[in-house]
């Protein structure tokens, strides 16, 4: 192979003949991300939010909360006082979380006992903050880990002991538990 006809450069002398044509843009002064522009929505952050405030995803969430029998918050209303506070402030409170301007109150701080001694404190969120936490988790858990299987017990948060001895039975050997006990 012969270099006989190859051009050397010379400082201040690049090979390219154009003029800047390169990829990055020399105005660029700095590399942090431009912040969201105003007055633009995304369709997708309204309809996210149109399908957690639906009132079928609101009965849902009412019923998980009222099942799960939590404290009052900083408040001080319990279920059935929030039941009642709702039936007239929902409309309003629906608009401020459409508009963006809904803010969670503050939650009430309790300290309770560790078993191994000491105390761990605890945040308790108003029952309407719940709610509202829980009508948005049920919209958007299954689009966060639509993968997550049913029958992934261990891993479950509402997997029980028994529940998870069996997934680990059936996954290792079918009728026999881990250790040789029967499923």
């Amino acid at each position: 192979m012969s270099l006989g006809s190859a051009e050397h450069q010379t400082p201040g002398e690049p090979g390219r003949k154009a003029g800047g044509g390169g990829e990055a843009k020399p105005e660029a002064l700095r590399d942090e991300a431009r912040p969201a522009r105003r007055g633009i929505e995304s369709s997708g952050r309204d309809d996210l939010l149109a399908q957690a405030l639906a009132s079928a995803n609101m009965a849902m969430a009412w019923k998980r909360v009222k099942a799960n029998r939590g404290s009052a918050g900083v408040d001080g209303r319990t279920i059935a006082e929030t039941a009642a506070y709702l039936r007239t402030h929902w409309p309003r409170i629906r608009e401020a979380l459409l508009t963006g301007s809904y803010r969670p109150e503050p939650v009430r701080r309790v300290q309770i006992p560790k078993s191994g001694g000491g105390m761990r404190e605890l945040g308790i969120p108003t029952v309407t903050d719940r709610l509202i936490q829980q009508a948005l988790l049920q919209v958007l858990q299954p689009r966060i880990d639509p993968t997550f299987s049913e029958h992934s017990y261990l891993w479950l948060p509402t997997g029980t002991t028994c529940a998870r001895r069996r997934a680990q039975c059936t996954a290792l050997r079918p009728g026999r538990l881990p250790g040789g006990g029967r499923c």
